[in-house]
């Protein structure tokens, strides 16, 4: 088929149809002539995927066709349909993609922390670096625990520090080097803060008061690293795709866990707003930390190896990104 006489001669209907389609009132004809045009729009749209691929001429009329379906079915009706899609299926599918990265980050961070609280704990000279003797006892036996001051305003500063620190993590993945810094600085400075607690026999009162919020709260940090370094690999390693089209997908489908971990964040901020600094036994908020992060794990798991299944990888629907042309490999 020659793509350019083809356009020559469909253009002008599908310049119509995109008219209409920007139109907020339409009257009972051009109604109908929408339809007409959306039908014989989407024809177009198999005839040129057939034979004669055109990227630029699919992703054209794949926006068109989509904007013209919002108009004919209305702007404002999917709107809990998509939310319960994007919950159910877009969402997990995102998070299960990159469990294993999520893993392995949460393995290094740990390893990374342990080894700072040792070293901390154990070295004297690092211990006094850090603060003096009575600064540490300050510290310790004060201000550690005072952070932790119940209430809605300090879960709203802690859900918006933290998801500040996520995002960054994710918008600055491209590079490498920037989620590395990250959380290369968190491990750092949680294991300094827990080796200054052991040194001084509170290493009990450290995880009581860190635990109830930070499994859901780290386990977000990692995944959004491991997300940042997985937009990077994808940028080293575009497995058999256009590295600007691995970037594209893979970009997308991160921006979907970015919105996943703001939600996250917010329920780990409503724990260490009002759990953590409460007056129950550090068994139970423990025990509400715990419940919190297998409740995120499972819905990772569970529904996104169901969504994976069916098919969902997290990035938009191929209406919405545009059509992309078939790759061998």
């Amino acid at each position: 088929m020659d793509i350019d006489a083809f356009l020559a001669v469909r253009r002008p209907t599908w310049d119509r149809l995109d008219r209409l389609a920007r139109r907020r009132d339409l009257t009972g004809a051009e109604a109908d002539e929408l339809v007409r045009l959306y039908q014989a729009a989407a024809t177009d749209l198999s005839t040129v995927r057939s034979a004669a691929p055109d990227p630029d001429t699919v992703t054209r009329l794949s926006q068109s066709l989509a904007r013209a379906r919002a108009t004919i079915a209305g702007r404002h009706e999917p709107a809990w349909r998509d939310v319960t899609r994007f919950l159910v299926l877009t969402l997990p599918a995102a998070l299960y993609r990159i469990r294993w990265w999520s893993v392995g980050v949460t393995a290094v961070f740990v390893l990374i922390a342990a080894v700072s609280a040792w070293w901390v704990a154990t070295q004297p000279g690092v211990l006094d670096a850090l603060m003096t003797p009575e600064q540490q006892q300050e510290y310790v036996q004060n201000a550690f625990a005072e952070y932790y001051d119940p209430g809605a305003g300090f879960a709203g500063v802690v859900w918006t520090n933290n998801a500040w620190v996520a995002a960054l993590c994710i918008g600055v993945g491209i590079t490498g080097v920037g989620p590395v810094y990250v959380l290369l600085n968190n491990a750092v400075n949680v294991g300094a803060v827990a080796g200054m607690m052991s040194a001084h026999d509170s290493l009990g009162v450290f995880f009581s008061l860190i635990l109830p919020h930070g499994f859901l709260e780290l386990t977000s940090i990692f995944v959004a690293g491991a997300a940042g370094l997985r937009l990077f690999w994808a940028w080293v390693s575009p497995g058999g795709r256009p590295r600007a089209r691995a970037l594209a997908e893979e970009g997308r489908s991160l921006i979907t866990v970015a919105i996943g971990l703001v939600l996250a964040l917010f329920v780990s901020g409503m724990i260490e707003g009002f759990v953590t600094g409460s007056s129950l036994l550090w068994w139970v908020k423990i025990g509400i930390g715990a419940v919190a992060l297998a409740g995120f794990w499972t819905y990772t798991i569970v529904l996104g190896r169901r969504a994976v299944r069916a098919g969902e990888t997290g990035d938009l629907s191929e209406d919405e990104a545009g059509y992309t042309v078939a790759v061998a490999g």
